[in-house]
């Protein structure tokens, strides 16, 4: 029974299957780039750079935007090559039910439905809270007198504005891809323009002794939380905190790998599109908090709204308008694009039996999964609604860090899995041949006999590598985090403890970069592997084991009600088990589709197990 049990929660689907292809293909390489600007590009170029710099990071947080671009990158390159391997819709699930397993992708999928309904809401949120204070909190005052809502894990009224606005875009989503992708690039491009008019004008008003400023100079109340002025007034300490705060304004790029189904030339437009859009992302980052640091000081910059401020300051209120305008169009452009991935993954997973199938179906005409449309809509909407934005906010990192975490996990396996369709240069030289263990321990685990191609040998060893290699992430950020001051001389075995995990971590890398890799050809490939898929792994982990208890505990429950929704009808409705089936009835033809046994095969020993297994 385990051992059936196992087997099913292990089913992977064929990295080559091209599923349904009910979508249409309808996505250019344009469009692409502009849903993952558009989704990512909004509340943190508004907001994130003056409240970073306000108090943690000071003018170094340009700094810290740079050291969360090059994290985002090592995730980004995970899933370009995901995108070249799988051109199918359904993101980081679809790549980890290929490589890991059907439960673990379940899992992902889980969390990418809440990651995308969360980030829907608190951009509609945040959107109904930007209109609401341009009328001076009229609707939020008379919510509070009319429908207050007295209880303490809900927001203080229910925000109407922010359903209406999440409804819209679900009727643009539903009436079909590519008028929603023309809305979107339309409202892509004015928000670019708008970042490049407050680069052109904050540099005007640049002065670079703004990040000059002594401690001795900044007046009170400022000079008691505006650490120690300069460039860096919070040290190192306060860019690596800055960076992790950045980080999630990078969130949303992923929306693009959702696509696979509806791209045009997916494995090579999808890559491209990531890589693309990471980059102008970064450029806006960094050049918004440059100018923004050295037109006003950091600490007297607005945390909630930094640009009107900024520029009603140096009296120039025309700018403020036309900037709080195009914020207006930025955050409707992240709301289009936090909402557009999430159909998407309920499609997929619907689609593969783990979810309700209805919510599979697509519209004829639009060529869209509408009843997914409408359903994430509905979910999205009521938690804008009863959700304040901050409760909102401390839930959205933990799913996206995990997809990423084991996006990162998959390339490794794919990269060092056996090749079960590679033709070997020498047709001579049969694969069994690369089967056979030479010498066992430490030759294998090193590949000190040269192995050139994987093997079964070489691939349990690298996923065996990768496990080990993450308890000890896992343990590192938990040093640091927890336990950073003990490592010091004066602790000689918490320090010594410490630099055996690095030592470890490091000898893991090298045996996975020694094992043979995969010859398949790919229209992109990340680079250094295994060392940045390893990066990427212990960043995601370490910015995991960052958040607060009450994070993890909304994310337990969660899971708890995704574990339920499998176990009683996921497992047992999953097409891969069907197809399973099927296979075992071909290899076996006493072996029927309803797990029945013909008569003259109930000797076989194996007949038990195999009926159980069909059970799954």
């Amino acid at each position: 029974m385990a051992v059936s049990f196992l087997s099913a929660i292990t089913r992977k689907k064929s990295a080559s299957d091209e599923g349904g292809g009910k979508l249409a293909r309808v996505l250019t390489l344009l469009d692409l780039t502009g849903l993952g600007v558009g989704s990512t590009l909004g509340l943190g170029v508004y907001v994130l750079a003056g409240s970073v710099a306000k108090t943690v990071a000071g003018p170094a947080v340009c700094l810290s935007f740079l050291i969360a671009a090059v994290a985002s990158a090592f995730a980004g390159l995970c899933y370009a090559e995901f995108a070249a391997r799988v051109p199918r819709a359904g993101s980081a699930y679809v790549y980890s039910y290929v490589s890991v397993g059907e439960f673990v992708a379940y899992v992902i999928g889980w969390n990418l439905v809440l990651e995308y309904v969360i980030g829907g809401a608190s951009v509609a949120r945040g959107l109904s809270n930007y209109i609401d204070a341009l009328s001076n909190n009229t609707m939020k005052q008379s919510l509070l007198e009319i429908l207050p809502i007295n209880v303490e894990f809900l927001a203080p009224y229910p925000d109407f504005l922010s359903f209406f606005l999440i409804a819209l875009v679900t009727v643009l989503l539903a009436i079909g891809v590519k008028e929603s992708t023309r809305m979107n690039n339309l409202f892509t491009g004015l928000n670019l323009t708008t970042v490049v008019i407050v680069l052109i004008a904050g540099s005007i008003k640049a002065d670079v002794n703004n990040w000059k400023i002594p401690k001795e100079s900044i007046p009170p109340p400022h000079n008691e939380t505006a650490g120690e002025g300069g460039f860096m007034p919070f040290g190192f300490a306060g860019v690596m905190a800055g960076a992790a705060k950045c980080f999630f304004g990078f969130v949303g790029f992923d929306c693009i790998a959702t696509t696979g189904e509806e791209a045009k030339n997916p494995q090579k437009n999808i890559p491209l599109a990531i890589v693309i859009s990471l980059v102008i992302i970064f450029l806006a980052y960094f050049g918004i908090s440059t100018v923004l640091t050295m037109m006003w000081p950091y600490y007297a910059q607005d945390a909630d709204a930094p640009f009107p401020h900024v520029f009603e300051e140096v009296g120039w209120p025309v700018i403020k308008w036309i900037v709080t305008i195009g914020a207006i169009f930025a955050l409707c452009t992240s709301l289009m694009g936090a909402m557009f991935p999430l159909p998407r993954i309920l499609y997929a997973m619907s689609t593969d039996g783990v979810l309700f199938t209805s919510l599979a179906k697509v519209h004829p005409k639009t060529k869209t999964p509408l009843i997914a449309t409408v359903v994430a809509g509905l979910l999205a909407g009521i938690m804008a609604t009863v959700f304040d934005l901050q409760q909102l906010i401390d839930m959205m990192s933990i799913g996206t860090l995990l997809a990423y975490t084991i996006v990162a996990m998959c390339v490794l396996v794919l990269r060092y899995e056996k090749d079960e369709d590679y033709e070997f240069p020498d047709s001579k030289i049969k694969e069994e041949e690369f089967e056979v263990v030479l010498h066992k321990g430490f030759k294998n685990v090193f590949n000190l006999n040269m192995n050139k191609y994987p093997n079964s040998t070489s691939s349990c060893i690298t996923k065996w590598g990768i496990t080990f290699y993450s308890i000890l992430a896992i343990a590192l950020c938990c040093y640091i985090i927890y336990g950073g001051h003990y490592v010091h001389i004066d602790y000689p075995f918490c320090l010594a403890s410490f630099i055996l995990v690095i030592v470890l971590m490091v000898i893991i890398i090298i045996v996975i970069g020694r094992q043979p890799a995969s010859q398949k050809k790919l229209s992109f490939k990340v680079p250094w592997v295994p060392l940045l898929p390893c990066l990427s792994i212990i960043i995601n982990l370490y910015l995991m084991v960052e958040l607060d208890l009450h994070t993890w505990i909304r994310f337990a429950v969660w899971l708890l009600i995704g574990f339920l929704i499998y176990f009683l009808y996921g497992i047992r409705h999953s097409k891969e088990r069907e197809c399973n089936k099927v296979k075992l009835g071909v290899q076996n033809p006493a072996f029927t589709m309803e797990g029945e046994v013909n008569e003259g095969t109930k000797s076989n020993g194996k007949t038990e197990n195999e009926k159980v297994i069909t059970k799954f």
